[in-house]
């Protein structure tokens, strides 16, 4: 969603860089976007400032805290480039932090997608395991649990399918009704902490070199299922991708079998979800992305 140039957070956002950042008062803001949890400002092409929606300002305040502790937090963990907070303003909702280079794979073409998957899914593999060995007392205090059963996810999966109608292609319909049909996987054996929306909008790569220049919106951050951005990864780059990112992952867990289940399972369920997301907003590339998915997903 566009945000109007004179909306009333860039008075704000003026006023916190006037007092926390006084060589950027003067300095150009550009509109980003808003999304449901946040509105978003470039600041002079190398700051981002965010802004919680949230209408209840105590919660707008936690929820800037946490941020601000969850990326210092990762920051030293993560073998990848996260965002560093530069201002943390908790009583105005807002949280400004460098710019990250690079592009998000998402924009890049199809081809170059392909070309790029294996390196990305290493790569990101590294980042998971990295962040899966935070010891689960530590990561509570960082983030929740989402423990969301697959049968939960299989359900949402149901009334997704039923708004996308048409828009699957027949050749790909009987996989997806096959799919549907099917019962879920057993929910994870264990939780680890994990992005958790790992989606190749939040990747950044040097479209050159392939190397990740960042990872970005932890906003959903927890300890959940590590099927969940393992799934992710194979939604957006395939099945090369994701035998890179588990290769990269380390040994094969004792659940190897249903971990392998459950990410093709969330997958898929993914896939519903970005494509549904796509038409609804117009946003073309998710939709096309995700009809591309669906050869190897729901193939037919």
């Amino acid at each position: 969603m566009p945000t109007p140039a004179d909306h009333p957070a860039i008075a704000t956002l003026r006023h916190l860089l006037a007092r926390h950042l006084p060589e950027r008062a003067d300095g150009a803001v550009t509109p980003l976007g808003a999304g449901l949890d946040n509105t978003t400002f470039d600041v002079d092409g190398d700051l981002v400032a965010r802004f919680s929606r949230d209408p209840d300002p105590v919660e707008r305040a936690r929820q800037v805290r946490r941020e601000a502790r969850l990326l210092t937090g990762i920051a030293a963990r993560s073998p990848l480039p996260t965002p560093v907070p530069v201002v943390i303003a908790a009583g105005d909702g807002c949280l400004v932090y460098r710019k990250l280079p690079g592009r998000p794979v998402l924009d890049l073409v199809a081809e170059r997608r392909t070309v790029l998957a294996a390196d990305v899914g290493a790569a990101l593999g590294r980042l998971l395991a990295a962040l899966a060995a935070i010891p689960p007392e530590e990561a509570a205090g960082l983030v929740d649990p989402d423990d969301t059963a697959p049968a939960a996810w299989l359900g949402e999966a149901l009334v997704l399918a039923a708004r996308l109608g048409d828009a699957v292609p027949a050749r790909h319909r009987p996989a997806v009704r096959a799919f549907l049909d099917a019962e879920p996987p057993e929910p994870a054996p264990r939780l680890v902490f994990s992005h958790n929306d790992l989606g190749i909008e939040h990747v950044l790569v040097d479209p050159g070199t392939s190397r990740i220049t960042g990872i970005l919106d932890w906003t959903d951050a927890a300890l959940t299922d590590p099927a969940r951005d393992l799934g992710l990864i194979l939604r957006d780059l395939g099945p090369p991708a994701l035998d890179a990112a588990l290769a990269a992952y380390g040994p094969e867990p004792d659940d190897a079998a249903g971990l392998r289940r459950r990410i093709v399972f969330l997958a898929r369920c993914a896939l519903l979800e970005d494509l549904v997301h796509g038409l609804a907003t117009g946003q073309d590339a998710y939709v096309k992305k995700s009809l591309i998915g669906m050869c190897w997903l729901f193939p037919g």
